[in-house]
């Protein structure tokens, strides 16, 4: 869940699919890497996102892959956020991506999908609201408070001192 703060308003970015639909930049977890690190990949290659990722997930939804009931996969995924500092060109062509209020978002998201599965993306943007809320609200901001990955310019590192000092990966493009 990418994210940021516009006039005291919270944003979200998601990404057109080839086949038209809203979602939220996405994928598999790659070999070697945790959930967030992937997350911050994915969110890099799909969307030209440079931010810093939350290390913890902030909530897990079902994502079905394929279409028809019987021939329709569930796979869990977590979902992370990212407070997006810039954004750069996507690394994967014919990408829309697009800023969302926090209404419009759930709008898209819920779309060309069945009513059930629409909701539960919704959901998951309603969480996101109320964790960058309660992060707000304390004083800080996303990146203050919690472990982190952060994407600049292809490379990112762990931000919290204390459990990655000075680690750095290049995102292999």
């Amino acid at each position: 869940m990418c994210y940021r703060i516009r006039g005291g308003g919270i944003e979200f970015l998601l990404v057109q699919t080839r086949g038209g639909r809203w979602t939220f930049p996405k994928g598999g977890v790659e070999p070697g890497l945790t959930h967030a690190q992937a997350a911050a990949l994915e969110a890099y290659e799909e969307a030209g996102v440079h931010g810093r990722m939350e290390e913890v997930s902030f909530t897990r939804y079902v994502r079905r892959k394929g279409s028809g009931s019987s021939s329709a996969i569930e796979v869990g995924v977590s979902a992370h956020l990212c407070e997006v500092l810039r954004l750069g060109p996507p690394q994967e062509f014919n990408r829309n991506r697009t800023w969302f209020s926090a209404e419009k978002a759930k709008r898209r998201l819920r779309e060309e999908r069945s009513p059930d599965y629409g909701a539960e993306l919704a959901r998951v943007v309603d969480r996101a609201v109320a964790r960058v809320q309660r992060l707000r609200s304390g004083g800080g901001t996303a990146t203050d408070v919690m472990p982190k990955v952060q994407c600049i310019d292809g490379t990112w590192r762990m931000t919290n001192h204390d459990r990655a000092r000075g680690r750095h990966w290049k995102i292999s493009q």
